[in-house]
């Protein structure tokens, strides 16, 4: 498949990528709830290794640099797989890739619970993150190809309140039950309820598909793959993916470190400001899909959203006086920040040519990958030379500089929509 440097005229309509079919409101909604369910299982196997360091930790006698070492791990892997998941979406279809993704993560965390030594959990977690690598590409492709446009800002927003939820119950149910019986048998557990989860999503294949019934794959070229991935929207996609994750990760990983260091903000409280942040991004994710269903300017939604954060966190860098109020700070950071996702993965949509679903949402969402792997060593860095208060600045000015990428996203794609009807 070629392409040229310019994006279809159908990319400023409002249609379905891949179906030429659009669902009703029972089938919409079906959809959108099983592709929420994925979403929230891949987000919670993210996040079921980690509360369980402790406890290896004391049985292994390693060091939190090699347990931290293996959430690296994941990420890279997950990257990785990320972009390379794209292309098996669009020949082979997101159902078969969607499905051997959950099996990947939760096969895996059953067999971490027979580990002899820390060091078998290196590649089973690779393996966890090549899993993990699957969704993006695969749940957009789902929802894009049998989800009603006007409905789509919904099912984006149920999308991603389906992994903050994920992420939300994770850590709850993976220390509670190594608490109670061990970590190993908290592993073995969540891999098997995983794998019931599979089984379930498996008996409704038939939602998950991603082009019509007897539809021939696309038939794609390296060649072709590789011109899209440099048009000009699909790059400023992937920087914004990335500069918006270093700053969110920043947030999630080190702000309440931050707080205590910069302020002597009580370490409970922080972690709270930390919480609060993400109530607040889930409940903004809620409202940002009613905005997305109601606007065409999914752009100007996106850059306020960035430019409310940012001043937030450049307020909490400059004026001291502002630590007391970290929580409710932090909930309106999470809340402007959370109303910007469904809009942002409209904009995605609308830089994606047909055909190309799952190759695109596969490289632009490796930013996000590439920006988690990135930020916590950036921030540990300013945090070990003594700079925390320089963190939140620093957060706040990839907030901004992700404002330049989302306003030239809609910018070229009106530029090379402008070319081809000069051709015309």
């Amino acid at each position: 498949m070629q392409y040229s440097g310019g994006f279809p005229p159908r990319l400023l309509r409002p249609t379905a990528l891949d179906s030429a079919t659009a669902g009703s409101f029972r089938n919409d909604a079906k959809v959108i709830g099983i592709v929420g369910i994925a979403h929230g299982l891949s987000h919670f196997f993210q996040l079921v290794l980690p509360p369980l360091f402790p406890l290896l930790k004391a049985e292994f006698g390693t060091s939190y640099t090699t347990l931290g070492a293996l959430v690296s791990v994941f990420y890279l892997a997950s990257g990785a797989c990320q972009f390379g998941a794209g292309f098996a979406v669009d020949r082979y279809g997101a159902q078969p890739v969607l499905l051997g993704g959950i099996g990947l993560l939760a096969g895996s965390a059953l067999l971490a619970g027979f580990v002899p030594g820390v060091y078998w959990l290196f590649p089973l977690v690779a393996l966890m993150g090549l899993g993990n690598g699957v969704f993006h590409p695969a749940d957009f492709a789902v929802l894009n190809a049998n989800v009603s446009p006007k409905r789509l800002g919904h099912a984006y927003s149920t999308h991603g309140i389906g992994g903050s939820l994920g992420y939300a119950i994770a850590p709850v149910v993976s220390f509670g039950l190594g608490s109670m019986l061990g970590w190993r048998t908290a592993l073995v557990t969540v891999g098997l309820a995983g794998l019931l989860g599979l089984a379930a999503l498996a008996s409704q294949r038939d939602a998950l598909r991603s082009r019509a019934h007897g539809a021939p794959p696309p038939q794609h070229t390296l060649a072709g793959s590789l011109e899209l991935f440099r048009q000009t929207p699909i790059l400023l996609c992937f920087a914004y993916f990335c500069v918006l994750t270093i700053a969110t990760i920043g947030v999630q990983t080190f702000a309440g470190t931050g707080l205590n260091a910069a302020y002597g903000v009580p370490l409970a409280v922080a972690t709270s400001a930390i919480t609060a942040y993400l109530l607040g991004s889930t409940t903004g994710i809620l409202a940002g899909g009613f905005l997305a269903a109601h606007t065409r300017r999914h752009d100007r939604v996106a850059a306020c959203g960035l430019a409310a954060g940012g001043s937030l966190m450049l307020l909490v860098a400059g004026v001291p006086a502002l630590a007391p109020w970290a929580i409710p700070i932090f909930a309106l950071t999470g809340f402007s920040l959370g109303a910007t996702g469904p809009s942002r993965d409209m904009i995605v949509r609308n830089a994606t040519p047909p055909g190309a679903s799952g190759r695109v949402y596969g490289f632009v969402y490796s930013g996000l990958d590439l920006g988690a792997t990135l930020s916590p060593v950036a921030m540990g860095l300013l945090l070990d030379h003594g700079s925390a208060r320089v963190v939140f600045a620093a957060i706040g000015c990839f907030l901004f500089v992700a404002i330049a990428t989302v306003v030239q996203v809609r910018r070229s794609v009106s530029i090379g929509a402008h070319r081809l009807h000069g051709a015309d």
